[in-house]
């Protein structure tokens, strides 16, 4: 059963819950259609509450039976689940409800993927299990019994027996597990099938051994070992830096193809989309193993940041995403480079979360109201949840940090916490006062930040003036604490001031620096010290001299890359030619040995056509998708000629020799070579990315001569072969797809699109396969803003089929709507047309319901 008319949930209404719970037994008797789950819940009152409601969630749920204390009851159903009349005392509560794993499409609760039986609970997803209190801040030991006919039958904690029940009994196995650590249910998992695993073990820092398993389908079993091998330094790492031991006797990761998401922490039991796990250099580019080594440490890292300490309620996913994501991060900075992590990290923020942060779907770090909180695990909560963690380290310095985390573990081991006991630890560990800083937690929006600069007698001066512009239910804004990084270079490049952290409280405030011989050319917010928009009038010879001589490897990456935009702008919009400056800078850069290669190929790829759209309409003007994409291309075109002496040697040094491997050195390397193949590419006619594709031993260098072939007309033969090569494997196949239409020519892009959504392998249901083609379309700004709007209607056809049997991918994904009030009064009249028709669709699911009405700015 669920709310037809679902009101918002307000922060301010939070109450606790009736009642507590001390342990849960469920019973699992797996069936496609007809699963029972039989629950026995020892409740007991809190006593922190007058409140006795005993209310429990269940949706979708067929009731057998349901007693308390042994006594039948009949529970009277309510919008959201069901309420029943129970004792002011301690009790035991027996349900039995049966369940259809095989036709919930949805993905969440216990569901089906080619027939193996796996769970999905994050956010809400248990209330589709068994009726439960199914909120984050009821927490309870599990025991969990499975019976099923697979030999693998899964769920969270430590193993407690199996045995086989013979061939007369329609279930053949049964299977003990016992959680000890209280948890709320949406860490529940289960998952059975007929999987192998691909096993290890990890000794703790105390001296136990772990063991450690990854489950997946049969045929799969060798693309493991890079995800064991990031398991295992995670826990190292843990241990080393936050001094954090795992906790079970057995850690598992199951690989399941059917995932709304990319993974989930569930305790003791992690299920992980299976692009996130499997790995070969034949099957898997670099940029692959990054993330599949990212995202097994942030579902590790979890174990302590979300689940030990989980959240009161969903207001507060922050304070496990973003710590989480900030701990991500440090490890993979550890793991490979600091500068370039975070100059990634950074393009990610910049892509997702200033785009979120700039339009209708705005809102806190810390939202105040939900409908659906599916909607609300977004870019603003994750990664700029991260960046707010990483300032205040920054402003309380890492002895501080240390000393405040050790008391958060140590104080909110075992609870549902809040971000003001995540900020009052701060506050008792290092004597700061943080109301302030809590801002950052309560307004939505990106900072602006101005500067004005003045030089005399040796003093130089900078003056700050923050201003956030309005988001949606706030109009107004106050002052946030900006950790502002600075270092200052003499007109020669030397460095006369190392960085220095400037603690910005006001709206408006200035800083001296004394003793100076002459004005000195600012670095500012060095490393991304804030997320904000830093607006400085800068002439092109001063990104050019911070390029060359900035000590700081952002800022250095950050002058090239406003120098390309400034270029690329005025290209747009007053059909200025490619700067020689700019080619001449970025042509030392590349031949530059004494810089990082993945540096280097990072500062040769120019702003996305998403970043300049958002630039020009920041500006005042109009952004012309088309427009953009060829002043991009011209670009390409020019640097492809600047440096056409040089590049083919640079192709070839950096090649890597002998086998491959997916350390940050020889991917760095690939990635320099990869951006030195798309420029040769545009002058010699594809000649060299052929040769590449017909040589290459690993995905990152056969798909990227591919997709150099496309951007340029060409590469239709190698398409075709590289489909014959790997139509067996569905992830590589999932790259097949999206490389067609990411490098589709404006023009095209629909065109390819809408054929490729009917061809055989396009399995719609599949989340990673819609989001292959249809992401992809969205991802292809020129295409998808086709001043025909044929890219809008095809993709609002799509959403309108998904929402039935997926409706958080059809939400998730109707985001790609989000800028429509940047464009053209057109564009904008013909994207609020299939928004509107979205929303007047018959039964349109919550989630979609949700999204789109904010996104229209309802």
């Amino acid at each position: 059963m669920t709310d037809a008319a679902p009101q918002p949930i307000q922060l301010a209404n939070y109450s606790a819950p009736a009642y507590l719970i001390d342990e849960v037994h469920l019973t699992f008797q797996l069936h496609p259609t007809r699963t029972r789950v039989t629950s026995h819940i020892r409740f007991r009152p809190n006593p922190e509450t007058l409140d006795r409601r005993f209310f429990l969630h269940g949706e979708n749920l067929t009731s057998i039976s349901t007693s308390i204390g042994g006594q039948p009851v009949i529970p009277r159903e309510v919008p959201g689940g069901i309420e029943v009349d129970a004792p002011d005392a301690a009790f035991t509560w027996l349900a039995e409800v049966e369940i259809s794993p095989q036709t919930n499409t949805a993905l969440e609760g216990l569901y089906m993927s080619n027939g193996m039986y796996c769970t999905q609970c994050e956010a809400e997803g248990f209330r589709k299990i068994t009726y439960y209190p199914d909120r984050p801040d009821v927490m309870a030991p599990f025991t969990v019994r499975v019976r099923s006919d697979q030999p693998v039958n899964l769920s969270n904690g430590n193993f407690m027996g199996h045995v086989g029940l013979g061939m007369g009994d329609e279930h053949k196995y049964e299977c003990d597990w016992h959680d000890p650590w209280p948890k709320p249910a949406y860490l529940f998992a289960l998952v059975a099938g007929d999987l192998v695993s691909h096993d290890d073990s990890f000794a703790t820092m105390s001296g136990r051994d772990v063991s450690l398993r990854i489950w997946v389908r049969p045929g799969d079993e060798g693309k493991c070992a890079y995800a064991m091998d990031a398991l295992k330094r995670s826990m190292k790492w843990d241990e080393e830096v936050y001094g954090r031991e795992y906790d079970l006797d057995v850690f598992q990761i199951v690989a399941v193809d059917d995932f709304n998401m990319g993974a989930m922490e569930n305790k003791g039991l992690n299920i992980f989309n299976s692009r996130y796990v499997l790995a070969s250099p034949e099957t898997a580019t670099d940029r692959d193993y990054e993330l599949i080594e990212g995202i097994i440490a942030h579902e590790y890292f979890h174990n302590w940041t979300g689940n030990r300490i989980t959240c009161r309620d969903w207001f507060q996913l922050c304070l496990k995403e973003g710590l989480t994501v900030f701990r991500d991060q440090q490890f993979s900075g550890d793991q490979r480079s600091h500068a370039v992590k975070r100059i990634k990290d950074v393009l990610q923020l910049r892509a997702h979360q200033f785009r979120e942060d700039d339009g209708p779907l705005a809102h806190p770090v810390r939202p105040e109201s939900y409908v659906e909180i599916n909607n609300f695990y977004t870019a603003t909560v994750y990664e700029k949840g991260a960046e707010v963690i990483g300032m205040l380290k920054t402003l309380v310095g890492d002895k501080g940090y240390a000393k405040a985390l050790d008391l958060y573990f140590d104080r909110h081991d075992g609870d549902a916490a809040t971000i003001e006991d995540w900020l009052k630890v701060f506050e008792d560990a290092t004597g700061r006062n943080l109301k302030r800083f809590k801002r950052w937690y309560q307004e939505a929006g990106t900072p602006r930040l101005n500067v004005k600069e003045s030089f005399r007698d040796g003093t130089y001066k900078l003056t700050f003036k923050q201003e956030t512009p309005p988001t949606p239910g706030q109009p107004q804004k106050q002052p946030r604490v900006i950790p502002i990084a600075v270092g200052l270079l003499n007109p020669n490049g030397d460095e006369v001031q190392p960085t220095t952290v400037l603690e910005m409280t006001k709206r408006q405030q200035s800083f001296k620096f004394e003793g100076l011989a002459a004005k000195p050319v600012p670095s500012l917010l060095r490393g991304f010290s804030a997320p904000v928009i830093l607006n400085r009038k800068t002439d092109p010879e001063t990104h050019a001299f911070l390029l060359a001589h900035d000590t700081d490897p952002f800022n250095k990456w950050e002058a090239g890359r406003a120098l390309a935009r400034d270029v690329l702008t005025r290209m747009v919009t007053d059909q200025s030619p490619p700067s020689p400056m700019l080619l001449d800078a970025l042509h030392r850069v590349a031949l530059d040995d004494t810089l990082d290669p993945a540096f280097r190929a990072l500062v040769l790829h120019l702003p996305s056509e998403d970043n300049l759209a958002q630039t020009l309409h920041d500006g005042g003007i109009t952004p012309d998708p088309l427009a953009i994409h060829s002043a991009r291309d011209a670009m390409r075109d020019a640097m492809a000629m600047h440096m056409a002496t040089d590049l083919p040697g640079l192709y070839q040094a950096m090649a890597v020799p002998g086998p491959y491997t997916p350390d940050a050195k020889a991917a760095g390397n690939r990635a320099l070579r990869q951006a030195a193949l798309s420029l040769i590419s545009r002058t010699d006619g594809g000649e060299a990315g052929a040769t590449q594709f017909a040589g290459a031993d690993n995905m990152t260098e056969q798909l990227g001569a591919v997709g150099c072939l496309l951007d340029i007309g060409k590469g239709k033969p190698e398409a075709a072969a590289f489909y014959a090569q790997w139509s067996g494997e569905r992830l590589v196949i999932d790259k097949w797809f999206a490389m067609q239409v990411v490098h589709a020519a404006p023009s095209s892009a629909v065109e390819i699109t809408d054929r490729l959504t009917r061809h055989a392998d396009f399995d719609w249901k599949n989340p990673n396969r819609f989001r292959s083609v249809l992401g992809a379309l969205a991802m292809n700004a020129a295409g998808f803003h086709q001043a025909s709007g044929t890219g809008y209607r095809l993709l609002a056809d799509w959403l309108i089929r998904l929402d039935p049997l997926n409706p958080q991918t059809a939400a998730r994904m109707s985001s790609a709507f989000e800028t429509w009030r940047r464009y053209d009064p057109g564009r904008q009249a013909l994207i609020r047309t299939q928004l509107q028709r979205i929303a007047a669709t018959p039964e349109l699911s919550r989630d979609t319901t949700e999204m789109v009405t904010r996104i229209l700015g309802g």
